[in-house]
């Protein structure tokens, strides 16, 4: 059997059903034999990164690995931001490279290269992989593929890359003759850490102690899957809930307790929630200086602070943590469950709910807009939550458009929410929605991305035209970098070099008919009317929505402020009576 039609074969019997790339010399072997094999499919985007996101994508919304691979060295190089994504947000991805053959790959680290194409990516990517391997005997391919499925998925997930020269590819191999990484002795079955009943037992002390407990649900919610333990969580205790960034789909929010987005460009009654809360549950974030601000004594100062994650090295570094809890969080939330259902302890938040309900009331995170002309950037995105399907995979793009969706849209049950988090890639939102496509092609897909997000990778608007996917795209189009654009407002003496001195937008909708893709313009508030119908057909649509020049994300964290202290900036009074603990002293 060629050793590459063995590889696709793997992947299938893995479930993966979509491999994401771009086509190249060194990779050819693998792209032809997964065009020769029934039940899996290879969709060419036309750049690497976008594959890379698009595989990425993939895997957030299946819940399995996603697949990408390019051939070597520049298609192997483009993969870097991708793999990157990936890493930093802890998504399982597979990434194959071809390499040039082994007897033309350099014989020395001194000599820079010898075969066409021929680059280093294993080295070049190894601090942004959990393991990466260039396979040179062709016997062990059943035990490289085992070890990085294996690896990508184990603990805490992330991308691997595995590397293969071209007579590597095409060796014929004899399947039953290989010994695979799970009968090796390297393998070491690791039994999923059991949940320590004792830190149960004092976690629910805490709680029963507590008048104004929060939760913080960040990423590994959906990770561990355990959003619907979560959610049984929040229905026995009543406790409110606020997520990060990467959290923000773990919770329905339609559902009562749940807060809203919380951090440096979260809203603000989110962070007096969190800031004059007495416990605060960390379940699955990083606690990075977006949620925390960089005064970090400031962060939840009054409050006990308990922190579970399954990764040890993320425990009780940047805040002083009560307790520390290294586990698997669907496990641990689900013990916690049982324990408190045995135990038919009641309680009562309600008092504590009523005033996080106030704050929302007095700090909204859109309002009303009085002026029709224009078009309010949250205020749109609260209406068309009303409008998407309730089955609806949202991608955003990085930016203005970022925040403000994640501020304002009301997710429902079965919405999902993809974001990048760590890395904070421009270009993520379209080829993201494409790889999420093709995990679940019986939702609706919508990307949301700005000006300048688009045009990163703007040209996958040919595989959607290509492929007729119907994901509905919408340009937040301010015709700026508008979050650096403030930034240069702020600290730059408005000097607007790159993000409007320098930058331009093309005409998206005369970009939209190039590609063959029906496009809708949107300037005003009375043409809201017609974009429902179109969130919910079956068709492709390229939806700018054309917004101010000047354009703002509020409420927005400042240098050397605590995370309730957003600008623009409250009465002192005012702060004074919204704080339950002392104002915070520097």
């Amino acid at each position: 059997m060629k050793l590459s039609d063995y590889i696709v074969e793997f992947l299938k019997d893995n479930g993966v059903t979509t491999v994401f790339g771009y086509q190249g010399g060194a990779i050819t072997h693998f792209v032809d034999s997964i065009y020769k094999a029934d039940g899996i499919k290879f969709i060419s985007n036309y750049h690497e990164q976008a594959s890379a996101f698009a595989a990425e994508g993939y895997s957030r919304v299946s819940g399995n690995i996603g697949v990408c691979t390019a051939t070597s060295g520049p298609g192997a190089t483009n993969l870097i931001t991708g793999i990157g994504s990936a890493y930093f947000d802890s998504i399982p991805c597979l990434y194959i490279t071809g390499q040039v053959n082994t007897y033309e790959y350099k014989r020395s680290p001194e000599i820079r290269q010898e075969g066409f194409q021929e680059t280093d990516i294993v080295s070049i990517i190894k601090p942004i992989t959990k393991y990466a391997v260039m396979i040179k005997d062709s016997k062990k391919i059943k035990f490289y593929l085992e070890k990085a499925i294996y690896l990508a998925k184990e603990g805490r997930s992330g991308p691997v890359l595995l590397d293969l020269p071209m007579n590597i590819q095409r060796a014929e191999i004899n399947p039953g003759e290989l010994v695979g990484f799970y009968e090796s002795e390297e393998y070491k079955l690791e039994i999923s850490q059991e949940v320590n009943v004792e830190n149960v037992s004092s976690l629910i002390e805490l709680i029963k102690k507590s008048e104004r407990p929060v939760i913080l649900a960040g990423g590994g919610i959906r990770l561990a899957k355990a959003e619907r333990k979560l959610e049984k969580l929040i229905d026995i205790t009543g406790i409110p809930v606020v997520c990060t960034l990467m959290g923000i789909d773990s919770v329905n929010h339609e559902h009562q307790c749940y807060v809203g987005y919380m951090g440096s460009y979260g809203t603000r009654y989110s962070n007096l929630a969190v800031a004059n809360c007495d416990l605060l549950i960390v379940l699955g974030s990083r606690l990075t200086t977006r949620q925390t601000s960089a005064i970090t004594d400031s962060f939840a100062r009054e409050a006990k602070i308990v922190h579970v994650d399954i990764d040890k090295n993320e425990l009780n570094i940047k805040v002083k943590e009560d307790l520390s809890i290294e586990c698997d969080l669907s496990s641990f939330i689900d013990n916690l469950n049982q324990y408190l259902i045995n135990s038919h302890y009641k309680f009562d938040f309600s008092s504590w709910t009523d005033k996080i309900n106030s704050y929302k009331k007095m700090y909204p995170s859109y309002e009303v807009h009085k002026n029709i002309n224009e078009i309010d950037p949250n205020e749109f995105m609260n209406k068309i939550s009303e409008m998407m399907h309730p089955n609806s995979i949202i991608s955003l793009d990085i930016g203005q458009n970022q925040i403000w969706a994640s501020q304002s849209l009301k997710l429902k049950k079965n919405q999902r929410l993809l974001n990048a988090g760590g890395m904070g890639p421009m270009g993520f939102g379209l080829p993201a929605a494409i790889g999420a496509w093709y995990a679940k092609p019986d939702y609706k897909i919508v990307a949301i991305t700005g000006d300048g997000g688009i045009q990163v990778n703007i040209q996958e608007l040919q595989t959607i035209a290509r492929e007729k996917i119907p994901i509905k795209i919408i340009i937040m189009n301010n015709n700026a970098l508008g979050m650096i654009r403030h930034f240069q407002e702020m600290y730059f003496k408005s000097n607007y070099y790159g993000t409007i001195e320098g930058y331009s937008a093309p005409n998206f909708m005369e970009i939209s008919e190039a590609y063959g893709i029906k496009s809708l313009k949107i300037s005003n508030e009375n043409q809201m009317n017609e974009l429902k119908e179109k969130l919910n057909d079956d068709e492709s649509y390229v939806i700018e929505v054309q917004l101010k020049n000047i354009t703002y994300v509020v409420p927005k964290l400042g240098m050397g402020r605590p995370i309730e202290d957003q600008e623009p900036l409250l009465g002192r009074n005012q702060l004074q009576e919204n704080m339950i603990i002392d104002m915070y002293k520097s």
